[in-house]
C-alpha cells in the first residue's frame, strides 16, 4: 500500500516539477511539490539501499542508507553554498544532527519498543559511537567557535580547512576499522546477522543501483530548483534561515534514513536502525560538513565550520542524551519518547529565535 502510494506520488510530482520549474508556477506550491517529490524518490533510495543491506549485511547497509540518505541533503547543501546561503547550510548540518540523532533514533526506539518489550543491539559498536560522537561534534565544532572569536575572518577559515581535512581523515579511518580491521571482532549480542542472509530482496543487486542511480539525479536536479524558493517561502511563512535549515531541509534531506531506520526497528533489527541514526549523524559531522567547507572555497563565498551557540549546544546535548540512552546496548519505548521530547523542545526554540 505504502509503496504503491510513494509510486502514484513520483509519477505526479517528477514531472510537476518540472512543468511547475518551466511555467513559472507560484513558489510557495513549488516548494511544497518539491519537498513531497524529494521524499518520494528519498524513500525509493531508501528501498534500494535495504535490498543491498540484505545482500550485504547490516553494517555495510546502514552504512549504505546513511550514504545515500546523506546524499540528498549534500546536493541540496551544495547549491544552498552555491546560491550564497551559508546560514542555511549551517543551520541544515545542525538539523541534521539532531535530527538523526533525535527524531530519528527517538522514532525508532519509541515505535519499535511498542512492539518488543527491549531491543538489544551491539553494545561495542554504542561505546565506539559514543567516543567518534563527542569528537566529531563537542571537539571539532566547538573548537573552531571558541577560538575564531580572536582570529580574523581568513584565520578562521583558515583554521576551519584544517579542522575538515582532520575529520575527513579520521572518518575514512573509521571505515577502515570498522570494515576492514575490526570486522567481526565485536559480534552483537543479538541474532540479525546470523539471520540477515535469510530474507529476500525486494530488488537485485544491479536493478537496486540503477534505482540509487536514476533516484540521486532526479534529487539533484529537483534540490537545486528546490534552493531558489527558500527566500520567499520564509517570507511568505516568517520562517528564518535557521529554522528552514534546521527543520524544513534537515527533515527532507533525511526523509530515506527516517523510514528506513524505523522500518528496520519495526523488524526488530537494531543494530541497523542504530547504525543508520548513529552512523549518519557520523557521517554528516566527519564528512559532509567538512566536504561543505572544501567545497565552499569553490565559490564565491566560502563557509567557516563555525555555528551559532544555539547550534552548537543543541548538537552537544543531542550527543550527550543520546550516548547516555545508548550505551548499555538496549531501547525501549520510553527513551525514544525522550528523545523524541528533547527534540520537540529544540524545534520550538529554533522556530521562536
Amino acid at each position: 500500500m505504502v509503496n504503491k502510494l510513494f509510486l502514484i506520488m513520483l509519477i505526479i510530482g517528477l514531472p510537476l516539477s518540472v512543468v511547475g520549474t518551466l511555467l513559472h508556477w507560484p513558489t510557495v506550491l513549488m516548494f511544497i511539490i518539491y519537498c513531497l517529490t524529494i521524499i518520494t524518490l528519498a524513500g525509493y533510495m531508501g528501498r534500494a539501499t535495504e535490498s543491498l543491506a540484505i545482500v550485504m549485511g547490516p553494517r555495510i547497509g546502514g552504512l549504505l542508507n546513511a550514504t545515500f540518505g546523506n546524499a540528498v541533503e549534500l546536493i541540496i547543501s551544495i547549491f544552498s553554498l552555491k546560491a550564497g546561503l551559508i546560514g542555511i547550510v549551517l543551520a541544515s548540518l545542525t538539523g541534521s544532527i539532531i535530527g538523526n540523532l533525535l527524531l530519528v533514533g527517538g522514532l525508532s526506539f519509541l515505535i519499535g519498543g511498542i512492539k518488543y518489550k527491549r531491543q538489544p543491539f551491539n553494545v561495542h559498536d554504542a561505546r565506539n559511537n559514543a567516543a567518534l560522537l563527542i569528537f566529531a561534534v563537542v571537539v571539532a565544532f566547538v573548537i573552531p567557535e571558541v577560538f575564531s572569536s580572536n582570529m580574523t575572518a581568513q584565520e578562521t577559515m583558515n583554521l576551519s580547512v584544517a579542522v575538515s581535512i582532520i575529520l575527513i581523515i579520521l572518518y575514512l579511518a573509521t571505515l577502515f576499522f570498522k570494515l576492514f580491521t575490526h570486522r567481526g571482532v565485536y559480534p552483537s549480542s543479538h541474532e540479525e546477522e546470523s539471520t540477515t542472509h535469510e530474507e529476500e530482496p525486494e530488488w537485485g543487486k544491479g536493478k537496486a543501483i540503477i534505482i540509487l542511480a536514476l533516484a540521486t539525479l532526479a534529487v539533484a536536479y529537483v534540490s537545486e530548483n528546490l534552493v531558489h524558493t527558500f527566500s520567499e517561502v520564509g517570507e511568505t511563512f516568517g520562517w528564518t534561515e535557521l529554522f528552514i535549515g534546521v527543520i524544513i531541509v534537515a527533515i527532507v534531506g533525511n526523509a530515506a534514513e527516517h523510514a528506513s531506520a524505523v522500518l528496520m526497528a519495526l523488524k526488530n533489527k537494531m543494530d541497523v536502525a542504530v547504525e543508520i541514526a548513529v552512523g549518519s549523524t557520523l557521517q554528516v559531522a566527519m564528512f559532509v560538513a567538512p566536504v561543505l567547507v572544501l567545497v565552499s572555497l569553490l565559490f564565491e563565498t566560502s563557509m567557516p565550520l563555525v555555528f551559532t551557540w544555539p547550534e552548537l549546544i543543541s548538537m552537544v546535548t543531542a550527543v550527550f542524551l543520546t550516548i547516555m540512552i545508548s550505551i548499555d546496548g538496549e531501547s525501549n519505548w520510553f527513551e525514544g519518547l525522550a528523545l523524541l521530547a528533547a527534540y520537540l523542545i529544540m524545534g520550538v526554540g529554533f522556530y521562536l529565535l
